[in-house]
């Protein structure tokens, strides 16, 4: 899910380095998924999807998934559930 005015294709500004793939990954680890889901719904191996979570840390400068959560919410890859 991108913002509301994102347009198509277009990756927030603050998240320039990463590639689209790697946008979709970090809106789906700010939705909570683990490793395994993420690749379930991308139909890409456990193995693939944990490469592209170390390459989107790396990229931010990320410690941990905590931080790739923040991440996607102030970039408004992923809001608050009512």
């Amino acid at each position: 899910m991108r913002p509301a005015d994102a347009v198509p294709g277009q990756v927030p500004e603050a998240l320039g380095d990463l590639t689209e793939r790697e946008v979709e990954i970090l809106t789906l680890v700010g939705r909570g998924l683990s490793n395994a889901e993420i690749a379930r719904d991308l139909v890409i191996s456990p193995h693939t999807a944990k490469t592209h979570v170390n390459r989107v840390m790396t990229k931010l400068h990320a410690h941990d998934r905590a931080q790739l959560v923040i991440a996607a919410y102030e970039n408004g890859l992923v809001r608050p559930q009512s």
